[in-house]
């Protein structure tokens, strides 16, 4: 499979992308060669559309080689981590986290999530000569290899691959480093997904256009400021820089998908007919200081269960007020419904006080651009993961708070985020906090590059080598504290984890030799090098499973691997005639038994074990059934 991509790259165009799009939107604008007919195209949007051939956009060195790069498919594979994956608050977890280069993470994931993702959060790189950003990457391209792909000057591809192998943080650089990633996070929005992306002044402008020429500017939502501290004295121009940014796009046109378009959902029960209700949060983000009357215990009346207060989160009501509000059936304890999955008490809302408060803005949550104090700033963020670590262990994290209420306001109780700059996996921590307080279902999938740690820094000092090592661990400590704070709450607070490897020179190599039609014996030691559950996961994820699990078919003496309609064969050892045969009795034996993709690791099978399957499975075409099959060898 590796082979077959590096072959592919090779052979990528600069145009590959968007013409796949075209056709899989305009089919009729393509002729029967597969050419791109722009006349077609043009006779069919004028007579709807206004155009012209005004307009401005942002230009940068590097800018087609950006769309160059996000054509092309990555060449690492998926590796688990079985030991870690084995666990029982993992084995079954929704939760992912990747270690490897998010690019190539987001190319892999776009296999099987594209149009899945409800909402993205990222903290990219701010390219502010503090951060340590340079733009770096590993593709091989040369200059002759730049000037026909790009169709540029020699002049220009060398400017290029100097940012690319040099290392530079210049604006067009770090424009580079985005564009691709932003591309392809697009493509994995669902159709009424939204995108939030941090920044600072320094990219901000440039961001902006970016995501305008991206996402279409018609997408843009707003851009929320974020209070980061509080006014420094020393600084340029005697200024300070109090705040940073958060851009919001939306997938699709805004009449379909709005932040401030989430909608609240009803109930209708029988003790209550014709009377929908609602459920809010029956807790403030206030101290027990700050709010002392809030600050008690709350006693179930029926079966005497005891609820405390968080020191750091009191409740919205007070001792006085809770007989008043269980009076009136607004306090809904765990178990009242076993519809709800509550680990504490919640408030009851009425819809019929809804719509009357609303008015036409009924059912809808409006959110402002002016965040609530609640949020936090950088020293909440730090404050966050110290009482996690009891030490610095990371510089500058977001607060979970801010992460929480952010993506509170589009998602649903069972929505996936993704977070592909991940850093110490803030973002985990606030979808399991924001779960463990509504019952949400909500799932994640976090990117983080096993960036080192630096030598004299605390997180090194304390055994982190990596970057990853710290969102990881932070991940097991927050779920940790989330369920000392709610020992009712039984949902997800795992995580499986996978990590993305470049294939060492010399199995590449081994590949490269490797002859499927002279071999008589397949190259497992190839197989060896890879890993058949590295081979298997990403393979799943390629063919559309996500990060789902293909159970073994004992067939014979041969296990095979059976998930949706693919089969997998990835070892050649046992795989003989009467494997063969067995198969093939599966096929007429057993009805709902079809899977109609048939996988071969190529370098595991000599080519008297692959024309002795085509054969045989030529029969079942043939047959009554008239049983098809897709026959797909990947090297």
């Amino acid at each position: 499979m590796i082979k077959d991509i590096k072959a592919q790259n090779e052979n990528v165009k600069l145009t590959d992308g968007i013409l796949a799009k075209l056709h899989a939107d305009f089919p009729q604008c393509f002729n029967n060669e597969g050419k791109f007919d722009l006349e077609k195209f043009r006779q069919l949007i004028e007579p709807e559309t206004d155009i012209t051939k005004e307009g401005y956009g942002l230009d940068y060195l590097g800018k087609n080689y950006a769309n160059l790069i996000c054509c092309t498919e990555s060449e690492t594979v998926i590796q688990p981590d079985l030991e870690h994956n084995a666990k029982p608050e993992n084995a079954e977890s929704q939760n992912i986290y990747i270690s490897g280069d998010n690019l190539d993470a987001l190319k892999h994931l776009l296999k099987s999530y594209a149009g899945k993702i409800k909402c993205i959060y990222i903290d990219p790189p701010y390219n502010s000569g503090s951060d340590g950003f340079v733009y770096n990457d590993n593709f091989n391209f040369t200059v002759k290899n730049l000037q026909t792909k790009l169709g540029i000057s020699e002049e220009k591809a060398k400017r290029i691959l100097d940012l690319c192998t040099r290392g530079s943080s210049s604006h067009s650089a770090w424009l580079m480093f985005m564009a691709p990633r932003l591309m392809i996070a697009q493509n994995l929005l669902k159709e009424d997904g939204v995108i939030f992306i941090s920044i600072d002044d320094n990219e901000q402008a440039n961001l902006k256009l970016l995501c305008d020429s991206v996402f279409g500017e018609e997408n843009f939502v707003a851009t929320f400021p974020w209070r980061k501290r509080t006014a420094k004295s020393d600084v340029p121009f005697g200024v300070s820089q109090d705040y940073e940014w958060i851009i919001c796009y939306a997938k699709t046109d805004l009449s379909y998908s709005k932040v401030d378009g989430k909608e609240r959902k009803y109930f209708e029960t029988e003790d209550f007919p014709n009377k929908p209700w609602r459920i809010h949060d029956l807790s403030k983000q206030t101290t027990a200081s700050e709010r002392p009357n809030s600050f008690f215990t709350i006693v179930n009346p029926q079966n005497g269960q005891e609820y405390p207060a968080n020191p750091n989160r009191t409740w919205a009501i007070t001792r006085e007020t809770f007989s008043d509000y269980y009076a009136a059936n607004r306090i809904i304890f765990p178990g009242d419904y076993d519809f709800l999955n509550i680990t504490k008490p919640v408030l009851r809302y009425w819809k019929e006080d809804d719509e009357r408060k609303a008015g036409d803005n009924f059912g809808k949550i409006a959110v402002s651009t002016n965040l609530p104090i609640s949020v936090g700033m950088s020293l909440n963020g730090t404050k966050d993961i110290d009482e996690l670590f009891s030490s610095k262990t990371f510089s500058f994290p977001k607060p979970v708070a801010l992460i929480k209420y952010i993506i509170s306001t589009i998602l649903d109780e069972d929505d996936l985020i993704l977070d592909f700059f991940s850093g110490s996996a803030t973002t985990a921590h606030a979808v399991m906090k924001l779960n463990s307080e509504d019952g949400g279902k909500r799932k994640f999938i976090m990117v983080q590059i096993p960036e080192p740690t630096p030598k004299d820094s605390e997180a090194n000092k304390a055994g982190y080598d990596t970057i990853d090592q710290i969102g990881q661990e932070r991940i097991r400590r927050a779920a940790k504290k989330i369920k000392e704070d709610n020992p009712l709450f039984a949902d997800d607070l795992g995580f499986r984890h996978y990590t993305l490897q470049n294939v060492d020179q010399n199995t590449l190599d081994k590949m490269e030799t490797f002859d499927p039609n002279g071999s008589l014996l397949g190259d497992g030691d190839i197989l060896k090098q890879f890993g058949k559950e590295t081979v298997l996961a990403t393979w799943l994820l390629h063919d559309g499973y996500g990060f789902g699990e293909a159970k073994p078919l004992k067939i014979s003496e041969y296990t095979a691997y059976h998930c949706g309609s693919h089969l997998y064969f990835i070892e050649g050892d046992n795989f003989d005639e009467n494997a063969v045969t067995a198969l093939i009795d599966k096929y007429n034996g057993v009805p709902d038994f079809n899977p109609q993709n048939i996988v071969l690791f190529g370098y595991s099978f000599s080519f008297t074990q692959t024309e002795m399957l085509k054969k045989n499975l030529n029969t079942l075409q043939n047959s009554t059934k008239e049983l098809k099959f897709n026959i797909d060898i990947r090297y």
